[in-house]
């Protein structure tokens, strides 16, 4: 009875301090939608916690206002585009090499040397590629283009689809693509029509979250793109000027830059459980 007693304490303690955790994070996304829906004098005489209807009447100029210009709409179309296809491209360039260093074996260097560059790669700090990608994209006329950026993001983003999905093809059964092999099917036939489908969770996930990386890209976007090319985490500084910070339309562009990646993950869901957990259990 006692440890029963101790155990449902402990029970409640934690469920208290979790829901303590979930409010401290949710608070930045209440305060973002709180403030998108209030008039700019509200934003500064509003006290408390701003709640709509009881501290405020809300309006929805702000929203109407961000998204019928041209910059707002034009910075959504460039984050989509380049964070689609740099996912797309570092995850058409990840996939095999993963499924390489899972499978095969070298002889003048090991595969855990080679896993660990790739994962040397993320650890190294952008800020310090900013110079030498900015004269090289110079070079090449590509500044302020969304190729430039494209090939930015899929350069930082590729160790983590390596390192990731190398250990989702170790963690397959190897015996299904013995049978395929021994029944004449290549490499690249193995690994298209068995590796691949049977990964496709842990794939879904990892594209999810690097997809995240390349929408939340700021550094090379606002280094790189000038006007063409300007992402919205680069919007979504536009927000202070010489008159200061905007925080009606800064809260706007914030849940602008949420939406998508959430909406995305939501509909995944079941993909991304499934691609956390796989070979979590084994036997």
């Amino acid at each position: 009875m006692v440890v029963r007693r101790y155990a449902r304490l402990y029970d409640q303690v934690f469920s208290v301090v979790a829901i303590f955790v979930a409010l401290v994070f949710f608070f930045p996304i209440y305060w973002a939608a709180s403030t998108s829906l209030r008039n700019p004098i509200d934003t500064f005489t509003v006290s408390g916690v701003g709640v709509p209807f009881l501290d405020f009447d809300p309006t929805l100029n702000n929203w109407i206002d961000q998204l019928s210009t041209p910059e707002t709409q034009n910075a959504l179309i460039n984050s989509t585009i380049i964070s689609t296809l740099a996912t797309l491209l570092a995850l058409l360039v990840g996939l095999p090499a993963a499924y390489a260093l899972a499978r095969f074996r070298y002889t003048t260097i090991k595969n855990k040397d080679l896993t660990v560059w790739f994962l040397s790669q993320r650890v190294l700090p952008p800020v310090a590629t900013v110079m030498p990608f900015f004269l090289v994209m110079r070079s090449l006329g590509l500044l302020d283009t969304h190729l430039a950026l494209i090939l930015i993001n899929a350069t930082f983003i590729l160790p983590f689809v390596v390192v990731i999905l190398r250990q989702s093809f170790l963690d397959l059964p190897y015996e299904l693509e013995e049978a395929a092999l021994v029944d004449g099917a290549s490499f690249f036939q193995t690994f298209l029509r068995i590796a691949l489908p049977l990964s496709l969770p842990s794939v879904v996930t990892t594209g999810l979250i690097i997809f995240a990386f390349a929408w939340n890209e700021f550094l090379f976007a606002i280094t790189i793109s000038s006007q063409k090319a300007i992402t919205i985490p680069v919007h979504m500084a536009g927000a202070v000027d010489t008159r200061g910070v905007q925080f009606w339309f800064m809260a706007v562009r914030a849940l602008i830059a949420m939406i998508p990646p959430v909406v995305i993950a939501l509909l995944a869901q079941r993909y991304i459980v499934r691609g956390l957990t796989l070979g979590a259990v084994k036997g």
